[in-house]
């Protein structure tokens, strides 16, 4: 019994990373190869200036932050939203009929392999614990820490891609002349940390995780500065 409780107690499981690694991952490595991608895009036309190319990046980086913050915002509210219309409604059938949401509760217990007196039982006391809570989890199949905050997703989704691209930038600073080998080989280097540190996380094999980001960002990177070259001008 003792060996049983101490492996419960020190299980460690990964999946509940996956809600915010997501986030983090898609923030960042978005920053990255966006803003890389276009200062390389910028860089590679034959009239840009210093000036010019530097200005696209803070561009790029300000414009995607924002972006992406409204972006998570009203995604996420929209999300809060049908929760909040799926519990209200919830909440009024299992006033109005709580017989019939127990035997409902008790037959998602059953479908999922519990005896049906069992479930029963079960459902029973959970209607008498919380019954709102219940549905929530078996039901609706909402987690249940407080619902979706937009606020916090979208300042979250905004610094992971202001983290993610402000390196890139950074890298532009050097001379015209050397911007199409250190903002790529910074971006490499971010893509790579980024892959590693994001399958680590939840549990990936580390060499695919860095390999997958690395080559997107290479093509992106190669597609912009084709299109830099080919047109001429700045774009």
């Amino acid at each position: 019994m003792a060996d049983t409780t101490q492996h419960a107690a020190g299980e460690h499981h990964l999946v509940h990373r996956t809600g915010w690694l997501r986030a983090a991952v898609l923030g960042a490595n978005d920053g990255i190869i966006s803003v890389s991608s276009l200062i390389v895009g910028v860089a590679a036309a034959p009239g840009a200036t210093a000036a010019t190319i530097l200005l696209a990046g803070v561009a790029a980086l300000v414009g995607g932050a924002l972006s992406m913050a409204a972006g998570e915002y009203v995604s996420v509210s929209s999300q809060a939203d049908t929760e909040t219309a799926d519990l209200a409604r919830e909440a009024a059938e299992i006033a109005r009929a709580p017989l019939a949401e127990t035997r409902e509760l008790a037959a998602i217990y059953e479908a999922r392999g519990v005896d049906g007196a069992l479930a029963r039982q079960v459902a029973e006391q959970m209607m008498a614990h919380d019954a709102l809570g219940a549905h929530r989890r078996d039901e609706l199949g909402l987690a249940d820490d407080g619902g979706s905050r937009p606020v916090q997703a979208a300042l979250f989704s905004a610094t992971a891609f202001a983290a993610g691209a402000i390196l890139p930038v950074v890298a532009a600073l050097v001379p015209r002349g050397y911007v199409l080998y250190t903002v790529p080989a910074t971006a490499f280097v971010l893509l790579a940390l980024l892959g590693a540190l994001g399958a680590k996380a939840g549990g990936a094999p580390v060499g695919r995780g860095m390999m997958r980001v690395i080559l997107l960002g290479a093509m992106a990177m190669g597609v912009t500065a084709l299109i830099g070259t080919l047109t001429g001008t700045v774009i």
